[in-house]
């Protein structure tokens, strides 16, 4: 996590973006400017929609990279809205996680992977990259993963080899801040801990022979805004493992609530602001569907870099208190 950490206090923010693209999120006129272009490309035209709406996902996240890439330090693209639009979404989110990289920015990918063996290895391929001796490269692009722990030890292996072998990192599910995570995360054991407890410590246990310099190991926990006494526990419980922390803003958390998420010297974890940032132009009273493509994307971006200050400036005041 030293880069990421190191990226963090840079700019004395320990906050990131999702980049989590809808069609509702991404203004009409926006998407609409790009149909006579995407007529032209595709040889079918039942294929136009989805490469009509990816092309437009890349243009929205790269007026939102460009507004924000001076004030926050990474960005978490969400996979799963761009597998929903096919092989075009698929290189929108390559493209959207090349170009946040370009600009400075670390890539965490919000994959959510899970499985054991050399499926594992093979998912894991998001972090190593394609290995094929002299023409080896990385079409991803991305800085760390998510990890889903369910299938246990056999499932985390392939992405902390890879992840080592590539100077990245994982983040490994802890406590959601989805509310039926309870349904699962808070049963108890015949310890007496809850299951979340007990994923916790495994988590630390799976990072223990990666910590770096800064006292973090490449083995993360997504820990939700959404539980700030049990964030902060479990903060005392991993004291050697780097927090993500979703939740933020549109699903209620605040500022206040994650600050015990973090250690004593401000560090310790990055939180996640996904609709509150890139809907912010919905929110701002000043949109028209008048407007250009250019125009609205303007709005985008301004209303982003002033969501992303609002949060930089909040999280500052709650955690280096």
């Amino acid at each position: 996590m030293d880069r990421l950490i190191e990226a963090i206090e840079d700019k004395q923010n320990p906050s990131v973006v999702g980049l989590d693209p809808t069609e509702a999120l991404v203004p009409k006129q926006v998407v609409a400017s790009f149909a006579e272009e995407i007529a032209e490309q595709v040889e079918d035209p039942t294929e136009a929609p989805a490469a009509q709406l990816s092309v437009a996902f890349f243009e929205f996240n790269r007026a939102i990279i460009d507004a924000v890439a001076d004030i926050v330090p990474a960005v978490k693209p969400q996979i799963a809205m761009y597998e929903a639009l096919g092989p075009a979404g698929i290189d929108a989110y390559s493209m959207t996680c090349e170009y946040a990289k370009q600009q400075g920015l670390y890539v965490l990918g919000d994959v959510k992977r899970g499985d054991i063996g050399s499926t594992a290895a093979a998912y894991a391929h998001h972090l190593s990259g394609v290995n094929a001796g002299e023409h080896a490269f990385d079409p991803w692009h991305e800085d760390a993963v998510t990890v889903n722990p369910y299938l246990g030890t056999d499932g985390i292996t392939p992405f902390v080899e890879a992840a080592t072998g590539a100077d990245k990192d994982i983040f490994v599910l802890v406590r959601t801040s989805n509310p039926s995570s309870s349904e699962l995360q808070e049963l108890e054991l015949a310890s007496g801990e809850r299951v979340y407890e007990h994923v916790a410590d495994l988590v630390e246990g799976w990072g223990a022979e990666t910590i770096g310099a800064n006292g973090y190991s490449r083995v993360g926990a997504v820990v939700g805004a959404t539980h700030p006494e049990e964030g902060k526990a479990l903060r005392e419980r991993m004291p050697h493992t780097f927090f993500l922390v979703p939740g933020y803003g549109a699903q209620g958390g605040t500022a206040a609530d994650v600050a015990g998420m973090f250690d004593k010297q401000g560090s310790g974890a990055i939180v996640n602001s996904s609709r509150g940032i890139i809907g912010a132009w919905k929110k701002s009273g000043k949109y028209s569907e008048s407007m250009t493509a250019d125009e609205a994307l303007d709005l985008v971006a301004s209303s982003a870099r002033q969501a992303a200050l609002d949060m930089r400036d909040n999280l500052r005041v709650a955690v280096y208190r």
